[in-house]
């Protein structure tokens, strides 16, 4: 019995064991849990807090570039033509510099050197399509496909419709001009010959993007050197356009020797001066109808983007709501539609295609009191982080044979 005895001794006391070990290993396994997710939650809101922080740089440059480009634009007769007329390093310009001492890089794309797509004829469209290459039959499929879309009325000139209501999900073409690139995954043929296998923007989806604006202006500016466009709609030749170019970088036959090394046009007399009688200048201007502005914050290894669309007074409009002046708040858009406003350098702006998250006025360090700050710009979008549209990297060279 008393063998017995202590043998039963033993096996209680080995069942406590046990489960004294099964407790801790889902003790321990719970508290790893816990601890990947507390881990996990502390850097999601220290990445939140730091791209907080930073967006208030970011926005504090923005008003910085947009006072240098309004004394500028005012030193110019009220246009504004390229960057080579010295506003290409705006916080350099200004010598600021954020109190955090984050870096801060600055740069811009002229929206209006690109073709303004509702202002854009078939035969132009077709002109543009040659150039990068596609034969003409695909060059007229593809314009009749946008122009179906975007045109009441149109007539194609190939001859086919397309009949959207025989889709797997059915619907109608908007017949109004796009207001995202995205939609031209919607458009018949549009999204076989812009969209690979994959259904992904291939080089000429991003071409397109590159060529024509979703902007509302009249002539694209020839001081942006857009190739393409220089190509199908100006008709000028690889010279020609090489000319165009050693003339603004004041290099080759057309070197200068100003203070800045550089030049750009400043009317039509001055574009055949270098093209002679090759091409059409009468299709473009000189000043800038539409200009993105490019911000980049700097932390260390952490990095915030802004980017925003300013249009000078008689520039570019929306094609979807209409934008306001931030001088005195008057619409300078004529489609009768329109948009909700905030507070920017104390004016109104457009929240037009602009990111949901749009800072308020003490989000952006803007005081009431800085209310009767203007500037000659009209603000058309405002786009943040994963919002801004980046072309991906160029693909690798092909491999050399030895």
């Amino acid at each position: 019995m008393e063998r017995i005895s202590l043998s039963s001794k033993k096996t209680k006391q080995g069942s406590i064991l046990i489960i004294v070990l099964v407790t801790l290993i889902f003790t321990a396994t719970a508290l790893v849990a816990f601890l990947d997710k507390a881990s996990n939650d502390l850097i999601v809101e220290t990445h939140r807090r730091t791209a907080d922080r930073l967006r208030l740089d970011a926005y504090s440059a923005l008003n910085v570039t947009l006072a240098v480009l309004q004394d500028f634009y005012l030193a110019q007769n009220n246009a504004l033509h390229s960057s080579n007329e010295g506003w290409g390093d705006p916080i350099g310009w200004s010598n600021w510099a954020p109190v955090d001492g984050n870096k801060i890089d600055v740069t811009f794309q002229d929206e209006s050197g690109k073709i303004s797509l509702i202002n854009t004829k078939q035969t132009e469209l077709n002109q543009m399509f040659l150039a990068w290459g596609m034969t003409q039959d695909n060059a007229e499929q593809l314009t009749d496909a946008i122009l179906s879309w975007s045109k009441k009325n149109y007539v194609p000139q190939m001859g086919l419709s397309p009949d959207y209501e025989q889709m797997t999900l059915p619907y109608n073409a908007p017949l109004r001009s796009l207001r995202s690139y995205n939609e031209l995954a919607a458009m018949d043929f549009a999204k076989d010959i812009l969209f690979d296998e994959n259904g992904q923007p291939n080089s000429y989806w991003w071409q397109f993007v590159n060529d024509f604006s979703l902007y509302n202006y009249q002539q694209p500016n020839i001081n942006a050197l857009n190739n393409d466009v220089l190509t199908g709609l100006g008709q000028f030749d690889v010279n020609t356009i090489q000319n165009l170019s050693n003339y603004m970088s004041g290099t080759g036959d057309y070197k200068v020797t100003t203070p800045l090394g550089v030049q750009w046009f400043k009317n039509e007399t001055a574009i055949r001066s270098v093209s002679g009688q090759i091409g059409q200048p009468h299709q473009f201007t000189t000043t800038i109808s539409a200009l993105k502005i490019l911000i980049t914050v700097h932390e260390g290894t952490s990095l915030y983007h802004l980017s925003a669309v300013v249009a000078p007074k008689n520039g570019a409009t929306t094609v979807v709501t209409t934008a306001t002046d931030v001088r005195n708040g008057t619409s300078s858009d004529t489609s009768g539609e329109t948009s909700t406003n905030t507070g920017l350098s104390g004016g109104k702006t457009s929240t037009s295609r602009a990111s949901s998250s749009t800072p308020t006025a003490s989000q952006t360090g803007t005081a009431t009191t800085n209310s009767n700050i203007m500037f000659p710009f009209t603000i058309l979008e405002i786009l943040e982080n994963d919002a801004i549209l980046t072309p991906p990297p160029p693909p690798p060279p092909p491999p050399t044979s030895i």
